[in-house]
C-alpha cells in the first residue's frame, strides 16, 4: 500500500511559518505553498509529509524526520546520524531517499530535524505479502536480500563513515547492551533469559566483518516500487552504526522463528507462498555478499534475546501503567523467545 498521511495531531504540530522560512533559505528550488501532513504509525521520530511548489510552480514532495520533544537520552533519536548515513549513501548502489538539509537549531522547530525527498513506493507491513503472486513474493524477497548485501559491501572509508561506530567488540557490546536492557526492565526471575544471556556471553564468535549495519532491516522499513517487485528505498536509519553485518541478516530472519505478525508469517508456510526458506535466504545472501554466513545459531539467538528484552520493557511499562495495557500480553512471549533461542543453540 502507498503510505497514507493524516492531519497533524495537536501534540505534533509544527511551526509551519518557521519551517517555510527555513526551507526558503536552504532549498534552492523551494517556491513556497507549504502543506504539512503526518505519517501515522510507530515512528519513534515524528515523520511528516511536506508538499510545496518549486520556483516554477511545479509540485514537489519531501519528508521531514524530527527528534521528539521532551527530555531524551543523548544517544536516542539521532536524526543527525540518519542524515549523515543517507548523505553518505546517496551516490552508492543502495537505494535511499536523497537527504537535502539538516537543521540542528532548536529555534526553528524546537528540536533537530532533516528534510529528504519523498520516494514513491509501497510500504508493505505483512512479510507474508497477501495479495501478491508467488513470483512477486519471491522477487520482493530476493530484492530485499540483494539490497542488504549491497549495503554490507559499502566501503566505509570511501564513504566517510569510518567514525560512524565504535571500533571492535561489536557483538560483546550487543550482548552487554541487551543484558542491561533486560535487567533494567526485569520484573521476576526467568530461568530461560538467564540461561540465554549466559550462553551468549560464553559463545562470542571471533571478530568478523565490520560494515554499515542498518539495525532495523525488514520488509516494513523499505519501500517497494509502485508497480514492480523491487526495493526502491531503505528507510528508518535511526539504529544504524558500524558493526557485524550478520546481525542485520539474523534480524531480517526473525520472521522464520517468530510466528506473530507483524514480525512473523502468522503461521503460514513461507515456501508455499513463494517466499524463500531461511536456508535459501542465507544462501542468497552468501552469493550476493560473496562471504559465508558463520556462527548462525549465535546470531539468531542474539536477535531473539534482543527481541525478548524489548518485550520485557513493553510488559514492565504496561505493568506500571506508563505504557499501553496491551503490553501485559507480552509477558509470556519473553520466555517463549528465549526458549526458541535455547533450542536453536542446543541443536
Amino acid at each position: 500500500m502507498i503510505p497514507q498521511t493524516v492531519e497533524v495531531p495537536p501534540q505534533h504540530r509544527l511551526n509551519e511559518a518557521a519551517l517555510d522560512r527555513f526551507l526558503a533559505a536552504h532549498l534552492p528550488e523551494y517556491g513556497g505553498g507549504l502543506r504539512v501532513r503526518q505519517f501515522p504509525g510507530g515512528f519513534s521520530n515524528p515523520t511528516y509529509a511536506l508538499a510545496a511548489n518549486d520556483r516554477d510552480g511545479r509540485p514537489r514532495q519531501y519528508v521531514l524526520r524530527k527528534r521528539p520533544a521532551g527530555k531524551l537520552l543523548p544517544s536516542a533519536h539521532r536524526v543527525d546520524r540518519e542524515f549523515r548515513v543517507l548523505r553518505a549513501l546517496r551516490e552508492s548502489d543502495v537505494p535511499v531517499p536523497q537527504a537535502r538539509v539538516l537543521c540542528e537549531d532548536p529555534d526553528v522547530l524546537g528540536t533537530s530535524f532533516f528534510v529528504m525527498d519523498r520516494v514513491e513506493g509501497r510500504l508493505l507491513t505483512d512479510p507474508a505479502l497477501p495479495g501478491f503472486s508467488p513470483g512477486e513474493r519471491s522477487a520482493i524477497w530476493d530484492s530485499l536480500v540483494d539490497v542488504l548485501a549491497r549495503l554490507h559491501a559499502q566501503d566505509v572509508e570511501r564513504l566517510g563513515l569510518a567514525s560512524y561506530g565504535k571500533p571492535g567488540d561489536y557483538l560483546a557490546r550487543q550482548v552487554d547492551l541487551w543484558t542491561r536492557q533486560y535487567r533494567s526492565a526485569q520484573t521476576e526471575a526467568l530461568e530461560e533469559m538467564e540461561a540465554l544471556g549466559q550462553w551468549l556471553a560464553a559463545h562470542l564468535p571471533a571478530h568478523g566483518r565490520t560494515a554499515i549495519v542498518h539495525g532495523d532491516y525488514r520488509l516494513n522499513n523499505v519501500l517497494i516500487h509502485p508497480g514492480e517487485p523491487r526495493v526502491v528505498a531503505v528507510l528508518d536509519w535511526e539504529l544504524s552504526t558500524l558493526g557485524d553485518p550478520l546481525c542485520d541478516v539474523a534480524y531480517t530472519c526473525l520472521c522464520y522463528h517468530i510466528a506473530e505478525p507483524p514480525v512473523g508469517f502468522g503461521g503460514a508456510d513461507p515456501v508455499s507462498l513463494g517466499i524463500p526458506s531461511e536456508r535459501e535466504f542465507i544462501e542468497r545472501y552468501e552469493r550476493r555478499a560473496g562471504v559465508p554466513v558463520t556462527d548462525w545459531p549465535f546470531h539468531m539467538a542474539l536477535q531473539l534475546y534482543k527481541s525478548a528484552s524489548l518485550l520485557q520493557g513493553v510488559y514492565r511499562r504496561a505493568l506500571e501503567g506508563s505504557g499501553p495495557s496491551a503490553g501485559l500480553s507480552k509477558k509470556a512471549q519473553v520466555a517463549q523467545r528465549a526458549c526458541i533461542a535455547l533450542e536453536l543453540v542446543a541443536r
